[in-house]
C-alpha cells in the first residue's frame, strides 16, 4: 500500500494523470485532483460514491473483468479503455492502467487505477482510418483505370492502327496516303499517351 501511497502523493495535482482507488464495495477511496476536476459536474466529492457513476454503463463489464484479472494476477497491472461522462451529453475516451491492491496482511484492499484523457488520440486514429480507406478506395480506382486503359481502351486502338497500315498498303492517291499517314502517327501519340498512363497508375 506504501507505494500506492506515495503515487498519489507525487501526483495528487497532476495537470494530465488520473488517479483514482476503490475499495472493496467498488466505492471510491481516493481521486486525485485533475480526476476530481474533469468530472465535478457528476459529483463535487465522488469518495464514497459507487465507481460507475462516471462511465459509459457499457463500460462497467470492462471495468469488472480487468479487476478479476488484477486479483488472480496481484503482480500485474491490466490496461482499460473506458468511456466517461464529458458532461454535456457526450463521452470522453479514457486509458486506465489497473493494480489491485492489498492491507498489511495480504487481504484484498481495492484497486489502484492510473488514467488520462486519449479523446484527441482517439479522434485523429479515427480521421487517419478514414484518411487511409480513402487512399485505398482511390488507389483501387486508379489500378481500375490502369487496366482499362490497357486492355480495354488500347485493344481498339491497335485495330485502328492495324486498319490504317492496311490501307497504306492499298493504291491511294497522295492525299489519301497523306492521311493514312497522319492517322498512323496520331494513333502511335495516343497510343504512347495510354502507356504513360498505364505506367504512372501501376
Amino acid at each position: 500500500m506504501e507505494q500506492f501511497e506515495q503515487i498519489k502523493k507525487l501526483l495528487d495535482n497532476s495537470q494530465f494523470y488520473y488517479i483514482i482507488t476503490t475499495a472493496m464495495d467498488g466505492n471510491y477511496s481516493y481521486v486525485n485532483g485533475n480526476y476530481a476536476r474533469a468530472f465535478s459536474h457528476i459529483d463535487a466529492d465522488m469518495v464514497g460514491k459507487p465507481y460507475y457513476i462516471t462511465m459509459h454503463p457499457d463500460d462497467m463489464k470492462v471495468c469488472e473483468q480487468t479487476a478479476a484479472k488484477c486479483f488472480a494476477s496481484p503482480d500485474r497491472s491490466f490496461p482499460a479503455t473506458i468511456r466517461k461522462h464529458n458532461g454535456k451529453g457526450g463521452y470522453i475516451n479514457t486509458q486506465w492502467e489497473y493494480r489491485a491492491m492489498f492491507d498489511e496482511h495480504g487481504a484484498p484492499a481495492g484497486l489502484f487505477c492510473l488514467g488520462y484523457d486519449i479523446t484527441k488520440y482517439v479522434a485523429a486514429n479515427e480521421q487517419l482510418e478514414v484518411a487511409i480507406s480513402q487512399i485505398k478506395h482511390k488507389n483501387d480506382m486508379l489500378e481500375q483505370i490502369g487496366w482499362e486503359q490497357s486492355h480495354i481502351i488500347r485493344k481498339p486502338l491497335a485495330n485502328i492502327i492495324g486498319l490504317v497500315g492496311i490501307l497504306s498498303k492499298m493504291d491511294l492517291d497522295q492525299n489519301m496516303t497523306n492521311i493514312c499517314k497522319m492517322l498512323l502517327q496520331s494513333a502511335a501519340e495516343l497510343d504512347d499517351a495510354i502507356y504513360g498512363i498505364v505506367q504512372k497508375t501501376n
